[in-house]
């Protein structure tokens, strides 16, 4: 494979199997951070494991589409803060293109500005850069499976930054509109269990408060994603949140 320049691959070719022989692919992840020893420890917490393999990396946002050009990741782990292309600006880049890898944002702040913006552009969530190993490899399981990576508790700690952060607007306010619009052509179940993501609930708190089974909830959300296209539960909070429903 022809070199990216200013892109590295430490894993070898895209496509290897696992160690262990397991049939299926590996998840293809790349790293992409400014700080060379953080991709180092995040390619040693990746590299070892059967099902996962580190494909490439990146030192700048900008490097970011050649990159998912020529090693074809199922994952990003995304630094917010690198000092060309930031990956907020890549985050919104990538996500706009058609069948997107998925991106986990790297931060060292649990309530930041720029992660609110990163969830909202379609992340599929954030982890913390002092975030313990088997975490990481959790989290990076679970986004390449399809989940969001945000607990309710996390979600909870979002809304309340926003809600704090941010003064109600003077005038029409374009996002809250949208939001009620979107909002609106929900039937009345499907806009309960929208407002109990809204606060945070889990799975479980939501069947008991709204009397159905776990599953059904589960059903309700995938509903919520698909018709608001929408990629994560934490993107449903959020839009409740703009619509002013929480």
């Amino acid at each position: 494979m022809a070199a990216v320049a200013g892109v590295t691959n430490p894993a070898g070719p895209p496509g290897a199997t696992g160690p262990d022989g397991a049939a299926g692919p590996p998840v293809r992840v790349l790293i992409v951070d400014d700080d060379a020893l953080v991709r180092a420890g995040l390619s040693m917490i990746l590299g070892g494991l059967p099902d996962l393999t580190v494909v490439g990396e990146a030192a700048d946002g900008g490097e970011v589409p050649a990159a998912v050009a020529a090693y074809a990741p199922d994952v990003v782990l995304m630094d917010i803060r690198m000092p060309r292309v930031d990956g907020l600006t890549a985050t919104e880049a990538l996500r706009a293109r058609p069948h997107p890898p998925e991106v986990l944002v790297l931060t060292t702040f649990d309530a930041d500005e720029q992660v609110l913006r990163a969830l909202r552009a379609g992340a599929a969530g954030f982890l913390l850069k002092d975030t313990p190993p088997a975490e990481i490899v959790r989290a990076v399981r679970r986004v390449a499976a399809g989940e969001a990576t945000l607990s309710p508790t996390v979600t909870r700690t979002l809304i309340a930054h926003v809600t704090a952060a941010a003064p109600g607007p003077v005038g029409p306010d374009p996002r809250r509109e949208r939001a009620l619009r979107l909002l609106t052509g929900l039937s009345e179940r499907e806009r309960q269990v929208a407002v109990a993501l809204g606060r945070g609930h889990t799975n479980a708190e939501i069947a008991g408060e709204l009397f159905m089974s776990v599953a059904t909830v589960k059903a309700y959300v995938s509903r919520l994603l698909t018709r608001l296209d929408l990629n994560n539960r934490v993107q449903v909070a959020l839009l409740v949140h703009d619509a002013g429903l929480v």
